[in-house]
């Protein structure tokens, strides 16, 4: 799995000009699958996620997480994360999962959040998506669950 997390103030995601997910502060997570990901690599990353220390203190140091501060998180399903630009001009998008196989682990990813009790709001799965946030910071933080070695 590989995600772009970014801390932001809101954000939100549409389809159709409809607003299907909103948040304040929190993270927006774009999230990734590929082929070998199972399970095991939801948990380890949504409990990554969920004790990132990216917020800052009263010393304004990068110290509390998402749960210390009450964010919110907006997850949002990127397969184009998987995509290889090395050869040619136009994107290979073979690394990306399935759509079928992906939807069920990014679907098991929301709930890792939602059992967390944090306020999860989603994109929707396969769609054309808008999405828009006010990065806060900016900080951006990238993980690949194969640099884990999980």
């Amino acid at each position: 799995m590989r995600t772009v997390i970014q801390k932001v103030k809101c954000a939100k995601v549409s389809v159709d000009s409809k607003i299907i997910g909103e948040i304040n502060h929190g993270f927006l997570v774009l999230l990734g699958i590929t082929h070998d990901d199972s399970e095991k690599e939801v948990k380890w990353l949504a409990n990554k996620i969920k004790d990132l220390r990216i917020f800052e203190d009263e010393n304004q140091k990068m110290n509390l997480s998402l749960e210390d501060v009450k964010g919110e998180i907006l997850i949002v399903s990127q397969f184009t994360l998987y995509g290889n630009c090395i050869k040619g001009r136009r994107p290979s998008f073979i690394d990306a999962a399935r759509p079928e196989y992906a939807k069920e682990l990014y679907l098991k990813f929301i709930d890792e959040f939602k059992n967390f009790g944090i306020k999860t709001e989603v994109g929707e799965f396969g769609a054309d998506m808008q999405v828009e946030l006010l990065n806060d910071g900016p900080v951006t933080m990238i993980i690949d669950t194969k640099d884990a070695k999980i």
